[in-house]
């Protein structure tokens, strides 16, 4: 582990465009005017709108090297990712079933494993280096702003829910010690592996299942009536994640791969056991307790949160099982082959 923090003042460089949806977003961000585009055309689950829409909530988060900040707000922009919003937000309610039923969903989920054929379990069992680091540089996308969409959400709630969810959001962010942030910890295992910690680095290499991950949860945090549906979102997270995290930290062991990469996932065994607890008790039930109709979103939150996880687990599992890279752009040409 390092004691060197990121510089968190450069951005990211754009990406590379995947279709019209995209380039008419990279258009307008390097200074020109907005294309007309067809939105409501376009495969909600793509590469094209699922980069378009990831570029539009980046100026939220990090913005892009050269780009003015000022477009953070920009009409047309908003116009164009409210469109994006609402095609992938349909596709999402089309894929799950919905319901009000929280404990038994919350049941499902706790008793909930990813199967003998889900990623953490190849990884410990049989996966093979490279598999490892593209796993890594995928989630990278998200695990380098790990907690910062779940901060969206803390001024739209109240009480005991908000108490809750602050508490856990300080164990992300290291407790106050910026060296133990779970994002730098994570930038910490990249250096370990051969991978790059900057921020944004893997983005042109992340498919489209990853990218609609971390949309997902920029989607919620971003819009207050969706609250209860990133709630939860978070709730899966931290209900689901210790078991799979041993399972990670058994495969780095397997395959030698160092401290630093053991450390990040035996952090989240202990703290998400932890975390657990409190989205449960802390966050959900004071939560719906004051707005029973709120059940209804935090289930959704956590079927759309679990759909999009499978579906990432499934394009993960079958280019692996043909030896193929994951990745749009492998990371080593020839390690897969």
């Amino acid at each position: 582990m390092t004691d060197t923090l990121p510089d968190v003042s450069t951005a990211p460089a754009l990406p590379r465009a995947r279709g019209p949806l995209s380039e008419a977003v990279l258009s307008r961000l390097r200074g020109g005017a907005l294309p007309v585009v067809d939105v409501a055309g376009a495969d909600p689950w793509g590469e094209d709108l699922q980069l378009a829409l990831y570029t539009c909530y980046e100026l939220h988060y990090r913005g892009f090297a050269g780009v003015d900040d000022d477009l953070e707000w920009d009409p047309a922009l908003l116009g164009l990712r409210a469109g994006l919003e609402r095609e992938f937000a349909a596709a999402v309610r089309a894929a799950v079933p919905g319901g009000d039923d929280l404990a038994g969903e919350i049941a499902a989920l706790v008793a909930a494993d990813d199967g003998e054929g889900g990623v953490s379990h190849h990884l410990r069992e049989t996966g093979e280096p490279w598999q490892f680091r593209e796993y890594i540089a995928m989630r990278s996308v998200y695990h380098l702003k790990e907690a910062d969409p779940q901060a969206w959400v803390i001024p739209r709630l109240e009480g005991a829910a908000k108490a809750a969810l602050v508490t856990v959001e300080h164990d992300e962010y290291g407790a106050g010690r910026g060296e133990r942030m779970h994002a730098r910890l994570f930038g910490d295992m990249m250096l370990e592996l051969g991978l790059s910690d900057a921020y944004g680095a893997y983005l042109d290499h992340a498919p489209a299942e990853v990218l609609a991950e971390v949309n997902l949860m920029s989607m919620f945090g971003l819009h207050r009536k969706l609250r209860g549906a990133l709630v939860g979102q978070f709730a899966v997270v931290e209900l689901t994640s210790s078991p799979g995290s041993k399972r990670l930290v058994d495969a780095a062991r397997r395959l030698d791969l160092g401290p630093a990469t053991e450390h990040f996932y035996a952090e989240h065994v202990e703290a998400d056991a932890v975390h657990e607890q409190v989205v449960r008790h802390g966050i959900i039930e004071p939560l719906v307790a004051e707005d029973p109709a709120m059940a209804a979103d935090v289930v959704f939150g956590m079927q759309a949160a679990t759909a999009l996880d499978e579906r990432l687990g499934r394009h993960l599992m079958a280019t692996w099982a043909e030896r193929r890279s994951a990745l749009l752009v492998p990371l080593d040409a020839d390690a897969h082959r």
